[in-house]
């Protein structure tokens, strides 16, 4: 049976489709900081900056201790909050309307179970052993999950909207590099070429839960996508709850379920680049979004005097080159801002602009190396700043 799968392909508002919709946001006055961590054990041996969302929230939770579950000790805005360390990095969620932790525990046993299908370096992975194993090519099929097929559709999407800039063949360039290693090393030219070769999101195809490949040893990376579809698979999740007031933080990517308590906007910063993890660029009043940021701070080792960062061009298969330091997005779901982000950050200033103009309740602000921040066509009538 071939499964019909809903899927986004991100589209343009004067077209025949419009983007998905979906809602979600942030907590309380005190400001704190929510931060994008990785591999937590290497976190005090490399030279790496996250990215950091500086949002308006009751509590702050630490890297180095991973509480089961913690309780507002205040009478007056009583929340319940648990950390834990997934998707190889630290991930919170927090509910403010109701003290059933049960919530939280079924939350984050949700996203194990979509870690067991997306990662690409979990060997238990159903990414993992799709990637490991001799898929059909030339037209023959192999069946995935309704889960996975649902990913790659989203992936295949932002593929073709940015017209192969953000690709989710990457897998065997990304591979080559190690961006939270000791002594980095840049991959050899000839590895570099011979990965290029298995790059291109035409050579899948995909129909239902049915996939392909036109050549062999094609391989394929979802890490750009993976925590925004599964936090609005949480979200989905609490609101089938009735949680009307939550967050959801998966290392950095920020989805919450409302408004703050008493039913104002949430107040979410981004942190200048390369700065002090509290000093804010901009601080926006926001209700009901996602807001999800890419950067050549988030993960990088320099050699040579030259930065090398994550964000890895399909073309070249070495890092993006342009003016840009990081791209924020604000949208109504955290798949999209994890793929737009990625995807404006690639395509550069002006065809990034361009493209957030052309799809409806999305807004962007645009880093530049000299710290100039331009914002979206539209930005300004939908969101207000905190001056």
């Amino acid at each position: 049976m071939i499964l019909k799968i809903q899927i986004p392909f991100i589209q343009k508002k004067h077209g025949k489709h419009a983007l998905c919709s979906f809602t979600g946001l942030l907590p309380n006055d005190q400001t704190h900081i929510l931060t994008k961590y990785k591999n937590k054990k290497k976190l005090k041996k490399h030279r790496i900056t996250f990215l950091f969302i500086l949002v308006s929230v009751l509590m702050f939770w630490s890297c180095s201790r991973l509480n089961p579950i913690e309780r507002s000790k205040e009478n007056t805005s009583a929340y319940i909050t648990k950390t834990a360390f997934l998707l190889n990095t630290v991930v919170t969620i927090t509910i403010y309307d109701k003290q059933e932790e049960s919530l939280l525990d079924e939350s984050m046993d949700l996203i194990r179970h979509y870690e067991k299908i997306y990662s690409r370096t979990a060997k238990d992975s159903e990414l993992y052993a799709l990637n490991h194993s001799m898929v059909p090519f030339n037209g023959k099929t192999r069946q995935i999950s309704n889960e996975l097929s649902q990913l790659l559709a989203y992936g295949l999407s932002y593929s073709k909207l940015s017209e192969g800039a953000f690709d989710i063949s990457t897998a065997p360039i990304s591979s080559l590099w190690n961006f939270t290693g000791l002594s980095p090393i840049l991959p050899s030219e000839d590895d570099i070429n011979n990965a290029l070769q298995l790059v291109n999101y035409e050579f899948i195809q995909l129909n239902g839960n049915e996939l392909s490949f036109s050549k062999e040893n094609i391989r394929i990376d979802l890490g750009a996508i993976a925590k925004g579809y599964i936090a609005d698979r949480v979200k989905e999740y609490l609101q089938s709850k009735n949680v009307k007031s939550a967050m959801i933080n998966l290392g950095g990517n920020i989805l919450c379920i409302g408004n703050k308590p008493d039913g104002s906007p949430f107040h979410i910063g981004i942190q200048k680049p390369f700065a002090d993890r509290n000093e804010t660029i901009e601080v926006m009043k926001l209700s009901d979004v996602s807001v999800v940021s890419s950067g050549i701070y988030e993960r990088f080792f320099s050699l040579d005097g030259k930065l090398y960062h994550h964000i890895l061009n399909p073309e070249t298969g070495y890092p993006y080159e342009n003016d840009l330091i990081s791209v924020t997005i604000i949208s109504n779901k955290s798949v999209d801002g994890d793929g737009l982000s990625t995807s404006c950050f690639a395509l550069g200033l002006e065809k990034g602009l361009k493209l957030l103009a052309d799809i409806p309740d999305t807004y962007g602000v645009f880093i530049t190396k000299d710290y100039e921040i331009i914002y979206s066509e539209g930005f300004h009538d939908a969101i207000e700043l905190v001056r």
